[in-house]
């Protein structure tokens, strides 16, 4: 258990870290040196310091936003298990109530982006309720594989110790259709290119972005810790299914652990560099990728199977 509590106090520590390294991919590609590897760090410290500016036409529910966000996104890592380990929390049927909680901070997200009244945080509110609904149903699509292949709900079953070289054995390479979906999921969860830019400054093309335009100080520090910890959770599961193996070492697992949450990061950082956004019409064709790519990974498994 305290190995366990360690390495989730070593996600919310590592996770800006991960995320900053998405910055030196695209300064390496556009050949310059870029900002600094602990940038989000530095970032996160002086939102903290600054105070927070409120609207008159707020109420309660923009300040509860970011705090509930966060919150419920560190919750759900509670759930992961990391490095091979046992998670902290574990039931069998986690796996839906992690779907809530992912839920629930995006319900509070955009519900503070309303609060605003602002026209263009509204039309990214929408659009931030529009397309992780795809994600949602590409995501049971995978559950109901693992489900078939585990006979639980519940992702220690999934990503713990030796499990995810065991679906592997078992599910062979329709699990490659299953990283793919996550990987769509991880770019369109987080708003990465090309379903977004989090670069841009453009309020008619932005999702997550216009969203949060008016936070301010520890509020959006908030946010961004919170967006850090939700790209470390997906690139989690995806990191435990590429790198499967168990090396009987908790620090060699950890090792290998971060290896593969680096080649997550380093793989969004090279998307970002060599594509450009989608328009906004084009998205949810990619998003329904993740849809497809799963569907057939459960269909063909399920047909072996039998």
């Amino acid at each position: 258990m305290i190995e366990s509590v360690l390495l989730w106090v070593f996600a919310l520590l590592s996770a800006p870290l991960f995320a900053g390294v998405i910055f030196k991919v695209k300064a390496f590609f556009g050949g310059r040196r870029g900002s600094p590897l602990l940038i989000n760090y530095y970032t996160l410290f002086k939102l903290i310091k600054k105070g927070s500016v409120y609207s008159t036409s707020t109420t309660f529910i923009f300040k509860l936003g970011p705090v509930v966000s966060l919150g419920a996104v560190a919750t759900a890592l509670l759930f992961m298990p990391l490095a091979g380990h046992a998670p902290v929390l574990s039931f069998n049927g986690d796996v839906i109530f992690i779907l809530y909680l992912l839920g629930l901070a995006r319900f509070f997200t955009i519900a503070a982006a309303m609060d605003t009244a602002s026209p263009f945080e509204g039309m990214g509110a929408a659009r931030e309720a529009y397309f992780p609904i795809i994600c949602e149903a590409s995501i049971f699509m995978i559950l109901i594989l693992f489900y078939r292949l585990t006979g639980d709900l519940a992702l220690a079953r999934y990503f713990s110790g030796g499990q995810p070289f065991g679906l592997w054995q078992t599910a062979g390479p329709p699990l490659l259709f299953v990283v793919m979906a996550l990987f769509i999921i991880l770019l369109t969860e987080n708003a990465r290119v090309p379903v977004d830019d989090p670069a841009t400054h453009l309020e008619l093309t932005m999702i997550h972005e216009v969203m949060v335009l008016d936070h301010s100080g520890p509020d959006f520090a908030f946010i961004e810790l919170g967006s850090f910890l939700k790209l470390f959770f997906y690139a989690a599961m995806i990191a435990r299914l590429i790198l499967p193996f168990e090396l009987g070492n908790s620090f060699l697992n950890l090792g290998l652990f971060s290896a593969g949450v680096l080649i997550v990061v380093v793989a969004v950082g090279i998307i970002e560099s060599v594509m450009a956004r989608y328009r906004m019409d084009r998205v949810p064709k990619f998003v329904l990728t993740a849809f497809a790519l799963a569907f057939f990974a459960t269909a063909i498994t399920l047909e072996f199977l039998k």
